[in-house]
């Protein structure tokens, strides 16, 4: 298995990123996106839609195996979250 390098520091991956998902994907989206994570090719522009991370990832990657991947979380400024929830139960 080839582990994929990457080719840009953290603070341009995350500009790239964020500028394909705000220009490109964000105004496609549906209201049945919230919650779904977007798998971006930071070079390409190339994306999948998907509730996991995982399949998002493999199908493009499978499109673009060399891709450069930046994730976002439709609806959220975190892909994941860790600690205790800020839910209230009702």
């Amino acid at each position: 298995m080839t582990v994929r390098q990457p080719r840009y520091d953290k603070e341009e991956f995350a500009r790239r990123g964020d500028r394909i998902y705000e220009t490109k994907i964000r105004p496609l989206l549906q209201d049945s996106d919230r919650g779904k994570i977007v798998a971006i090719d930071i070079e390409t522009g190339d994306f999948e839609i998907d509730a996991s991370e995982i399949a998002a990832c493999d199908r493009l990657e499978a499109r673009s195996p060399e891709a450069q991947i930046w994730m976002v979380r439709v609806g959220s400024r975190y892909v994941r979250r860790f600690g205790a929830s800020t839910k209230k139960s009702q």
